[in-house]
């Protein structure tokens, strides 16, 4: 299906949320470490089960509902640095200043306005992500506005809360969360629907990413910041689509879920126009499989039922496509999975799975299907089996009338999946166990807004007279702190010049990466020695990489055993240009045919025998006076 929209006419509305980690060294209310930590390190775990609370008015919020309609039992692994406010023991104690100097210095690179007094409430959170069964969060600053390719996007919220709990797996009805990213200070940055196509979104994100790095105090890595992406069109209904964590997945989560709402709509229109409709009725067609070669509904019947719905005139709409790899019945089978069940059958995709044709024409006649007709069923537990089929009605009936505004997940391949209804203002109230915390106008004055990456860019280049390529890649990097660090060290330094360090940064340890080489054990201080090497020619440029691998196997190493033992020291010419003349002596008729072409093929003989102990820049010049004096040139 084509992607080649006009958003314009669509009526497309979108808006990001980002959720930034911030580095800051102690967690929101504790003190505990902001560490990510191995769970094989975990030493001790407990359990709880959640359910959802009334809000102040007595409502409770339909998101937490639904996230409770499976009772779980939630497992959370502690370590020896976990205390008592991350196990809900103890309330929270003071919130972290640092945080908040962070989270205003990012206010200000948003351009916007700090309330005068910041205000902790609670967010109620039912999936086991918090210990408390909430999250707590306070409104912080709003009114601001960031610059694009396609004029302001306004900046409408920014928000200072606590990250949750990382899920690590799922064991039946078990899921397993660590508590080490639980309380982590976080930012959640809400722009306003002002993005007016996918394109522009990723740029918008692009552009916030910028300015949040450019604080130097937001920490990095994988699952460190996330985007969520609102989503909407004009006959359709707002989408969430929650947890995009690669920057070019946002453009495609975009198209894609336009995509899934102009053919929601489509299909839609057609049900309308056909008089379609949805019986209530949730039919016990067990006994229709009761002979059932089928291995998924055999094995369902040991313990449940096989339960079917029926829904008139709804033929070849529920197994047609809205995304790729994605259909109607897919929206079906993901409401029906909150009830816990595996999935469910329709009969746009039988027989199949073992589902022979009798059994499929018994099943439309137990139910009373006429031609055009389509039944859903499910084979489960009955109390699964019940609530599923009840989901699906509930859908069903939305695909007659409307695109139902839900959150989803973000699926790796750019399409979502259903999660939960979207939340309402029943999840939120006041946080009565952290105190208010004044910002005044001297406070927020005093807090310095940061250099954009963009500019330090140009800087370096001006400064250090990196290329742009470079400066870019050193500025955006994570490395960024210790490229400053070593560039200022070695500022004066005629042979350690910026570009190898940015070089060395980027270039090579990425490839060491790639090859598999422990590149998180060589520290600061491994650059040090090894660059001070290559200032005191002890070793040349081309030994760097040599260098990093011996610490990386062993950071104990001192330099100078590394170098002995690679045989990196410095070598005497004399050993160069004996070898050298061996080897024009080894190829004479090659070197007088070709003559001073013969320079090239020969140089990869000698950076062989000499490469990381002597300059490549030394050999070649070496080189080239020694066929230069064979041939009497």
């Amino acid at each position: 299906m084509s992607k080649k929209f006009d958003y314009v006419e669509l009526g497309l509305k979108c808006g990001l949320e980002i959720h930034q980690q911030l580095d800051s060294k102690e967690k929101l209310f504790c003190d505990s470490p902001t560490k990510i930590r191995n769970t094989d390190e975990s030493n001790f775990e407990f359990f709880r089960y959640l359910r959802p609370t009334a809000s102040e008015m007595g409502e409770t919020d339909r998101a937490a509902l639904e996230q409770t309609k499976v009772k779980r039992k939630y497992v959370y692994k502690a370590y020896d640095t976990t205390c008592l406010v991350e196990n809900d023991d103890e309330p929270p104690r003071e919130l972290n200043k640092e945080a908040l100097d962070i989270a205003l210095s990012i206010t200000k690179l948003f351009n916007m306005h700090p309330v005068d007094q910041l205000h902790m409430m609670r967010k109620i959170v039912v999936d086991g992500s918090n210990t408390s069964g909430f999250q707590r969060t306070a409104f912080l600053a709003n009114g601001g506005y960031l610059e694009t390719s396609e004029g302001k996007v306004g900046v409408d919220v920014l928000c200072l809360e606590e990250e949750a709990a990382q899920k690590i797996e799922e064991v039946g009805d078990s899921v397993i969360y660590s508590l080490d990213r639980l309380g982590i200070p976080l930012v959640e940055i809400g722009t306003a629907p002002d993005i007016v196509s996918p394109a522009h979104a990723k740029e918008t994100a692009k552009q916030i990413g910028m300015l949040l790095r450019s604080t130097g105090r937001v920490k990095r890595g994988l699952g460190t910041i996330r985007q969520d992406v609102n989503i909407s069109i004009a006959r359709g209904a707002r989408v969430e689509a929650k947890g995009v964590q690669a920057l070019d997945l946002i453009e495609t989560i975009v198209e894609n879920e336009v995509e899934r709402q102009v053919n929601l709509l489509a299909i839609m229109d057609e049900l309308v126009q056909r008089g379609a409709s949805v019986c209530d009725e949730v039919f016990d067609v067990t006994d229709v499989f009761k002979d059932t070669q089928s291995k998924v509904i055999k094995k369902s019947l040991y313990k449940g039922k096989v339960l079917a719905v029926l829904l008139p005139k709804f033929e070849g709409q529920i197994g047609r496509e809205i995304q790729s790899g994605r259909r109607l019945g897919t929206e079906f089978s993901d409401r029906a999975k909150t009830s816990g069940v595996g999935g469910i059958f329709h009969t746009d995709e039988l027989p199949s799975y073992g589902i022979t044709e009798e059994e499929v024409e018994s099943l439309r006649n137990a139910v009373g299907a006429q031609d055009g007709d389509a039944v859903v069923m499910v084979a489960d537990v009955e109390k699964r089996a019940r609530g599923a089929m009840k989901a699906v009605i509930i859908r069903a009936k939305e695909s007659l009338e409307f695109v139902p505004e839900e959150t989803r997940r973000a699926l790796p391949d750019g399409n979502t999946a259903y999660m939960r209804p979207l939340p309402g203002a029943a999840r939120m109230y006041p946080e009565t166990d952290v105190p208010q915390v004044e910002i005044s106008a001297d406070y927020f004055e005093s807090i310095e807004i940061p250099e954009l990456l963009t500019e330090r860019a140009k800087r370096f280049e001006n400064e250090f007279g990196l290329n742009q390529e470079f400066a870019d890649s050193i500025v955006y990097s994570k490395d960024l702190p210790l490229f400053e660090g070593l560039v200022t060290r070695f500022a004066d330094d005629p042979i350690v010049s910026a570009t190898l360090i940015v070089r060395t940064l980027t270039g090579t340890v990425s490839e060491l990466k790639r090859d598999g080489v422990a590149v998180e054990h060589i520290m600061y201080e491994h650059f040090i020695q090894i660059f001070d090497l290559v200032s005191n020619g002890a070793i040349a440029k081309e030994g760097i990489e040599k260098l990093l691998r011996a610490f990386a196997e062993d950071p104990t190493m001192s330099a100078e055993d590394a170098v002995s033992n690679m045989g990196l020291g410095s070598i005497d010419i004399t050993q160069i240009e004996e070898f050298i003349d061996g080897v024009i002596n080894d190829r004479q008729d090659f070197v007088k045919e070709k003559g001073m072409a013969a320079v090239g093929p020969l140089m990869g003989v000698v950076m062989g025998e000499f490469r990381g102990k002597v300059d490549g820049k030394v050999l070649s010049q070496t080189l080239n006076q020694k066929i230069k004096e064979f041939l009497n040139v």
